[in-house]
């Protein structure tokens, strides 16, 4: 591509001029991960954009390189503007692309020169997997009951996971067999396969990039030194505990595989919803009905809770003061949840219900009718109050 049709360095990687060395390597890692030929097979538009990206990155990552670039553009690193006596800045000429790539994610993250993109895109060196290995951990959901999340509880879960295969001891080979070298890759657990106009090196899918095989694998687990068999686990639940708490059993999970440590299981907790109380945070929620006559003349009411000595649906009795308003709130603290970090309990908070006497018998219409013509306006001192602003509010 000539100089004068060639994208801004810095418009190619989406950056301004004065970025730093760290913003020019984020905005290249994110663009080179979506045009990478791999993830865009057969696409010429995207392979050349990552060319473009390799091209940029190299330019602007090297001090030497981009001071160059920043005083003489495209032509810095164009050979026909190069004498015999060395290029301006001293710029020299592009790397492959996928070399940038392999370089730039090098060591990221995982072991061994290739990092985390080594076994995708290839390093020289093989990756050897038939040493040991650490078993997968595991996921598994468990529902409780708002008492059990309250006083906390121990449970017995049973489960179907990989475990360490009896007839092989987890060698994954028959008694006396031996590992030979795998044919597919030669002994050299890489395949080579073609992507456009890259050559792309990926782990031998016959022996898993270890270059070596069984000779005869174990029938019990088909060589592979493990098999899914049920396990019980018992599982301490602190209490406290809330949907989306999340317990791990160190150990539990999937066996590991030649002599490999085992996973850990990971218990995601579901707290059942509660006919009586409703839960926000640490608090519990108690909605409790009252009758017109407790609610207009006071009366001590009994209150569930879920503590109260130890005995799960005690009784509290709190007070209700004469004249008690529908949706009134009543606090006793320290009777809600336990934080499941130690930092105390919540609070129980009781929300009055007044209740509409319905299906009323002749007497009981006559008594209320009766009561109503005597009321007047000063025992419904909100109505009388709300009456005199709508009627200020029309004229």
């Amino acid at each position: 591509m000539a100089s004068s049709t060639k994208r801004d360095f810095y418009e190619v990687l989406g950056i301004q001029r004065g970025s730093s060395d760290d913003d020019i390597k984020k905005a290249y890692r994110k663009l080179a991960l979506k045009y990478h030929p791999d993830k865009n097979q057969g696409n010429k538009d995207a392979e050349e954009k990552f060319k473009e990206l390799g091209e940029a990155y190299e330019a602007l990552s090297d001090p030497q390189k981009r001071a160059a670039y920043d005083q003489y553009g495209h032509a810095a690193f164009d050979q026909r503007a190069r004498g015999a006596g060395g290029s301006r800045g001293g710029a020299g000429g592009f790397h492959d692309p996928m070399d940038i790539f392999r370089e730039v994610f090098r060591g990221a993250g995982g072991t061994g020169s290739g990092g985390i993109f080594g076994n995708l895109f290839g390093d020289d060196e093989p990756n050897d997997t038939s040493g040991p290995t650490r078993g997968e951990h595991l996921r598994y959901d468990l529902e409780i009951s708002l008492e059990e999340a309250f006083t906390g509880t121990e449970k017995k879960l049973t489960l179907n996971k990989p475990a360490t295969c009896d007839q092989c001891g987890g060698a994954g080979s028959e008694k006396g067999s031996k590992t030979i070298s795998c044919i597919q890759c030669g002994g050299r657990g890489r395949v080579v396969v073609s992507r456009g106009i890259f050559s792309i090196q990926q782990p031998c899918p016959r022996c898993e990039g270890s270059g070596r095989v069984i000779e005869k694998p174990c029938k019990g687990c088909d060589g592979q030194g493990r098999s899914n068999k049920p396990s019980t686990v018992t599982l301490r639940i602190p209490a406290g505990v809330d949907t989306g708490t999340q317990l791990r059993s160190s150990g539990n999970g999937a066996s590991g595989q030649r002599g490999g440590p085992s996973g850990d299981l990971y218990v995601v907790i579901h707290v059942r919803d509660h006919e009586i109380f409703e839960r926000e945070g640490n608090d519990l929620i108690c909605e409790v009905p009252v009758n017109f006559a407790q609610a207009a003349l006071g009366a001590e009411i009994e209150v569930p809770t879920l503590d109260g000595k130890g005995r799960a649906n005690a009784k509290a009795i709190i007070r209700l003061p004469a004249g008690a308003q529908n949706g009134s709130m009543f606090r006793l603290k320290g009777r809600g949840m336990k934080d499941v970090q130690g930092n105390g309990h919540g609070d129980l908070l009781v929300r009055v219900s007044v209740e509409v006497p319905t299906n009323l018998n002749a007497v009981q219409r006559q008594k209320l009718e009766e009561f109503a013509r005597v009321c007047g306006t000063e025992v419904n001192p909100r109505s009388r109050s709300f009456f005199e602003r709508a009627r200020d509010f029309f004229n």
